[in-house]
This record gives C-alpha cells, sequence and structure tokens, in this order.
C-alpha cells in the first residue's frame, strides 16, 4: 500500500523533521496519522523523504525520523502545458487530468473562444484555485514535482511565450499525427484550445505546429492527459 503524501518544505537530511500547519492538520486531524506509522513527505521539486512518525501534538502537528530521501529525475522532455481556460465545472478538472498525466508546468489562456474569463481578482483566484488543484493532484497520484502554475496568457502572450519552443497545438483538423512528431527534445509545449475550439486567425498568431491526437474530439479538460499519455509512450518519460 502506498504511503500517505504530504508536502514540506524540506530539507530532508537526516534527523528529525516536523510537519506542522494545513498539512500537518491534514496527517493529524483527517488521516489520524499516528507514531509508529510511515508517510511521503515531498517538497514539491522532486525531493522525497519517507519518514517514520515518532510523535504528535495537537490536531496539526507532528514530527519522525527521515528514513530515507531522495530525488527523482526531472523527465525529458519537460512539458508545459498551455490549457485554454475551461467552463467553470471543468477548470480544476482539467489540471487535476493534466497533473496526474505528468504535467511539468501549466499555462492559463485566455483564448479568443474561451467562454470563462479570468479578469481583475478573477485572475487571482484562478490561478489559487489551479495551484490548489495541482497539489492535491500531485499528492494523490504519488507525484514528488508540483507543476508550476503561471499566470494567465492572452493568445498574443502566448505566441511569445512559446516562441523558439517546440510548441503543438491539439486540432482535431490537422493531418499531422502526434506519432510522426519529433519528440527529441528537452522541452516541449502542448497547447490545449476551448471547447469552441481555436479560430484559422488566432492558430495562426499562435504559430505552432497543429497535431491530430485520434479519430475522436476530445473535451479540453481531457484532451491534455490524453496527450501527455500518448507523449510519455512515445519518449522516454514513461
Amino acid at each position: 500500500m502506498s504511503l500517505p503524501v504530504f508536502v514540506h518544505p524540506g530539507p530532508f537530511g537526516g534527523g528529525p523533521v516536523t510537519l506542522s500547519g494545513p498539512e500537518g492538520r491534514h496527517a493529524v486531524s483527517v488521516k489520524r496519522i499516528v507514531a509508529g506509522e510511515q508517510i511521503l513527505l515531498i517538497d514539491g521539486h522532486g525531493t522525497h523523504a519517507t519518514v517514520t512518525v515518532t510523535a504528535t501534538r495537537g490536531k496539526d502537528e507532528l514530527t519522525g525520523e527521515v528514513e530515507e530521501w531522495g530525488v527523482d529525475k526531472q523527465p525529458r522532455p519537460r512539458v508545459t502545458v498551455v490549457q485554454a481556460l475551461p467552463k467553470a465545472e471543468r477548470s480544476e478538472l482539467a489540471v487535476d487530468l493534466a497533473t496526474q498525466a505528468g504535467a511539468d508546468a501549466i499555462v492559463p489562456w485566455q483564448a479568443e473562444r474561451c467562454v470563462a474569463k479570468w479578469t481583475g481578482p478573477k485572475a487571482a483566484k484562478g490561478v489559487a484555485k489551479w495551484e490548489a488543484a495541482a497539489a492535491a493532484a500531485a499528492k494523490q497520484s504519488r507525484r514528488t514535482r508540483i507543476p508550476e502554475i503561471h499566470e494567465p496568457l492572452t493568445t498574443g502572450q502566448v505566441a511569445e511565450f512559446i516562441a523558439g519552443r517546440t510548441a503543438l497545438v491539439l486540432h482535431e483538423e490537422s493531418a499531422t499525427p502526434l506519432r510522426e512528431i519529433d519528440l527529441d527534445v528537452d522541452e516541449l509545449v502542448l497547447i490545449v484550445g476551448p471547447e469552441g475550439g481555436i479560430g484559422a486567425d488566432e492558430l495562426a498568431r499562435l504559430g505552432a505546429t497543429t497535431v491530430k491526437l485520434g479519430p475522436e474530439v476530445l473535451r479540453t479538460a481531457s484532451a491534455a492527459m490524453v496527450a501527455l499519455s500518448a507523449i510519455g509512450v512515445l519518449t522516454d518519460r514513461w
């Protein structure tokens, strides 16, 4: 059985370690971790430690001894998902699924056909929700790296962001299957459009290569997960 995972800033050298705050409360009060049990601590950047709990205090703190620790290798290629803003009910689901499938970073994209609009205070609130969704999904899927959530970008800003990088747009009208793309690169940007699709003008402004995953048209919330799975098989990521 997998060990329960909690986020800790580290470092994880020899000796005791203390988990407190919201993560400590989740461990002690929700998961009801007690002395003698083992947990897995991650710093969100690849470092992890197996810890034997020695004591708990109150409702939100535990201490333990680090049994072993290490750093997971960064997958290659590193994949950044540029995700067009889904409707509210699918927004955090898109982040959850992309995180489970291994996204290394996620960029919210205010595409022209997005129904959802992140303006003013909604942008900061949206980023915070995506960060929470990414952290929860990373722990659930036993990842040691939590995807970085960027600030939302417009189409023009996305074009600037991908300049000089290998960038692929998932597009149902593309004649090029993903398997024909050279994925032997250090970094890859995967662009997922909105529910209404990407218009021809907007696609031209992005200037990225279009690819097709398969015969089915995928929902915007699940497209990144499917693409990441295919990339995992076609490269050394998996």
